[in-house]
C-alpha cells in the first residue's frame, strides 16, 4: 500500500499541476445592446411621432424598433407609423415635400414602405401597393427615354430633379420591393441587372472603359466611387451582391462570385473597406442584411481563416455603443453623426446578428 501511495505521489509530481481548460470567450450581449438602443430611440422621438421631422430617418428608426421585437401596439411605433402615413402622396410616394432639397421621393418612399410593411398590418396594403408602383416607375428606362445602351438604364436615383441613378438608391428600392413581395416577374428586376453590371469592376460583364477586374462595386455606372478613382469599396459591394440575389441571379453566377471573392478578401468589421470610418454604419447594416441573405454563419476569407460574422459584427458594434444606448459616427459624412439615424442602422444590424 505504501508503495502504491508513493508511486501515485511521484506520478503527480512529474505530471505537474492540473490546468483548468481555458474558458470560452463570452458571447456579445446582443439582447442587452438592443434593449439600450430601443430605449434611446424612444427617448429621442419627437412629439409628432417622427425622428428629425424626416420620413427617411423615421422609417429607419421605426423598422429598427419593429425588428427589435416591438409591435405597432407600442405607442412609439404607433406614433411613428401615423407620421409616415401622413406623408403619403396621391402618386403613391411617401415623403415630405416642404423642402425640395431634402424631399428625395424615391429614398424616403423605399424606407417608409419597408417600415409600414414590417408592421404586418393589412390596413397599409393599398399604401404599399401604390408605393411599389411609384418606385417601379421611377426606374430609368424607356418610359423616360433611356434605352438599354445608356449607362443610367435600369437604375434608380433619389427622385429629386435633376436626378442621377446610383447603386445605393437602387439597392434600397430593390430591397423595399422584395420585402413587400413585389411581382418577381416584373421588368424592374431584369432592368436592374443591367445597371448592376455597369457598377461592377468586372470587365467580362461591364463594357464601360473604366471597369477594372477585382469584382467589387462602385457607386454609379459612370465609374464614380466614393472611395476615389474607380475603386471598389465595402458598402457598395455588399449592396451589389444583395441586389443581384434579389434580382434572382444565382449565387454561383460568375458576377456574384466575383463580388463575393472581393468581400472575402476584404472581410472587416472594424471599418468600411476602402472607406475607413466613412459610411461605417450604413456598411454594417448592409453587410448584416447581405450575409443573412447569403445564408452562411461562417465566412471563410481569402486567406482561409473562418469568421463567425454575427459574433464579430455584434462584438464590434456593442463596443462602439454609447452609454446612453445610441450610436453615432465621428465621421459626419452621409448624416452618420445623426444619432437617431445611426442607432436605427445599428439596431437593424444587430437584429440580423441575433
Amino acid at each position: 500500500m505504501r508503495r502504491m501511495i508513493a508511486a501515485a505521489a511521484l506520478a503527480a509530481v512529474f505530471a505537474g499541476p492540473v490546468m483548468a481548460a481555458p474558458a470560452a470567450p463570452a458571447k456579445p450581449d446582443v439582447g442587452g445592446a438592443i434593449k439600450r438602443g430601443v430605449a434611446y430611440l424612444k427617448s429621442s422621438q419627437g412629439s409628432d411621432g417622427a425622428w428629425q421631422h424626416y420620413p427617411g430617418v423615421t422609417a429607419v428608426a421605426t423598422f429598427a424598433l419593429l425588428r427589435s421585437g416591438l409591435t405597432e401596439q407600442d405607442p412609439a411605433v404607433k406614433k411613428a407609423v401615423d407620421y409616415l402615413v401622413s406623408k403619403v402622396k396621391p402618386t403613391g410616394a411617401i415623403f415630405d415635400g416642404a423642402n425640395p432639397a431634402t424631399a428625395l421621393p424615391n429614398y424616403n418612399t423605399a424606407l417608409a414602405m419597408t417600415a409600414l410593411n414590417a408592421t404586418g398590418n393589412a390596413a397599409y396594403r393599398d399604401i404599399i401597393r401604390k408605393a411599389q408602383q411609384f418606385l417601379a416607375k421611377s426606374q430609368f428606362d424607356e418610359e423616360e427615354g433611356v434605352n438599354p445602351t445608356q449607362t443610367s438604364y435600369g437604375g434608380i436615383g433619389y427622385g429629386s430633379k435633376p436626378d442621377k441613378p446610383d447603386l445605393s438608391n437602387l439597392q434600397q428600392a430593390l430591397e423595399a420591393l422584395k420585402e413587400t413581395k413585389f411581382d418577381p416577374k416584373a421588368p424592374v428586376w431584369e432592368k436592374a441587372i443591367a445597371f448592376l453590371q455597369r457598377c461592377q469592376n468586372r470587365k467580362e460583364s461591364n463594357t464601360e472603359a473604366w471597369a477594372g477586374t477585382d469584382g467589387g462595386f462602385v457607386y454609379a455606372p459612370d465609374g464614380e466611387s466614393k472611395a476615389g478613382s474607380h475603386s471598389s469599396y465595402g458598402s457598395m459591394t455588399y449592396a451589389g451582391v444583395k441586389s443581384y440575389i434579389y434580382c434572382q441571379v444565382d449565387k454561383t453566377d460568375p458576377r456574384v462570385q466575383a463580388a463575393w471573392n472581393w468581400l472575402r478578401a476584404h472581410y472587416d468589421v472594424a471599418e468600411n473597406p476602402g472607406m475607413g470610418e466613412a459610411g461605417l454604419y450604413y456598411y454594417y447594416h448592409t453587410m448584416a442584411k447581405t450575409l443573412t441573405l447569403w445564408g452562411q454563419k461562417l465566412i471563410t476569407d481569402s486567406s482561409g481563416r473562418r469568421h463567425a460574422w454575427q459574433e464579430d459584427l455584434a462584438g464590434e458594434m456593442i463596443r462602439r455603443q454609447a452609454p446612453d444606448g445610441s450610436w453615432s459616427n465621428k465621421n459626419a459624412r452621409w448624416w452618420e453623426d445623426n444619432k437617431d439615424l445611426v442607432t436605427g442602422y445599428s439596431l437593424l444590424a444587430l437584429a440580423y446578428c441575433r
